[in-house]
């Protein structure tokens, strides 16, 4: 299983609020699915990181594709693979 850091850029604040239930809801059912390690909104505003769990980047691609947030254009996103360090192992 691989790490996919997603910064979800701020696009529209409008359509930001008018979609988080449903952008909640998405990411409580990848959550459900074991697809989702941590999320979060930036304190600055600007958006926020999700790190999804899958096996390629492909995998994350299709998913993120499905976020309400992407598809009304409330955000943009880039995704990063992230190898997780644990500090003091």
């Amino acid at each position: 299983m691989k790490y996919y850091a997603v910064i979800l850029t701020m696009l529209d604040e409008e359509k930001n609020k008018q979609y988080r239930p449903d952008h909640l809801a998405f990411l409580e059912q990848k959550a459900n699915e074991g697809k989702l390690f941590a999320k979060g909104p930036f304190t600055d505003g600007a958006g926020g990181l999700v790190i999804y769990k899958g096996e390629s980047l492909a995998e994350i691609e299709e998913i993120v594709s499905q976020d309400p947030y992407v598809i009304r254009g409330a955000r943009g996103y880039k995704i990063h693979e992230w190898n997780m360090e644990v500090i003091g192992e």
